[in-house]
């Protein structure tokens, strides 16, 4: 789904995040969990365009809709790991107990990595602009299969494979919306995302993306490394 489908006025969304993972204010909320994420790098062209877009954003009539995130949480994910709030079966690794506290398995996880041989590399470059930030490819179809069996590699290695891994959109978030916009507001975003995803298709020929490494977080401000994996 689009996501002008997404926030078309008429669909009556709100976003099933909003109460857990950020509040009507913005604020972000508790909401453990690891990952597995290549950080956007501090200070690169890439972060600079981004700050840019984000600025954009908090321009746009409704703005009050948007839950910004910081800069120094940018990362693109290549593996989603467990979250506190989501512990149902299908999203949670094989053998482990949903009960278990977050902390505990991220060590059981952290454990199954050993000897985890890295795939080759891959490069991504912007595919589109949109509300909640940038979606991402493969900058060749090479680079696009290498980040995928990145991801194979790691279901395997992890003993977790979600509902949608094979249909997972990379990208990275600058932002949660709360809820669907009004109609006035719409051509105006509507605009701005093509505006942007031109820009930064020119400005960022290529993302500036540390390795990817197993990271641990509290909420969506901070994403720290827990182990590099390449």
């Amino acid at each position: 789904m689009s996501w002008e489908q997404t926030l078309s006025p008429g669909a009556g969304w709100i976003n099933p995040r909003l109460g857990t993972r950020f509040d009507e204010a913005g604020r972000f909320l508790p909401e453990s969990g690891n990952t597995v994420v290549c950080q956007v790098i501090p200070g690169s062209p890439t972060e600079a365009a981004l700050l840019r877009f984000r600025a954009a954003l908090a321009d746009l009539p409704h703005a009050h809709l948007l839950a910004l995130t910081p800069a120094d949480s940018w990362h693109m994910t290549v593996f989603e790991g467990v979250i506190d709030t989501r512990r149902d079966p299908r999203r949670w690794p094989e053998g482990l107990d949903t009960a278990m506290s977050i902390n505990d398995v991220t060590a059981a996880m952290t454990a199954r990595l050993d000897g985890f041989a890295p795939p080759p590399p891959f490069r991504m470059s912007v595919a589109a602009a949109t509300p909640f930030g940038v979606t991402l490819r493969g900058l060749t179809d090479a680079d696009e299969t290498a980040a995928r069996h990145w991801r194979d590699r790691l279901s395997d290695a992890l003993r977790l494979r979600a509902p949608a891994h094979n249909d997972y959109a990379f990208h990275t978030t600058l932002a949660y919306v709360k809820r669907a916009l009004p109609t006035a507001a719409l051509p105006v975003w509507r605009a701005t995302m093509a505006e942007w995803t031109a820009r930064l298709q020119d400005e960022i020929p290529q993302m500036d993306l540390a390795p990817p490494a197993f990271c641990s977080f509290e909420d969506m401000c901070a994403f720290p490394p827990i182990r590099p994996l390449a």
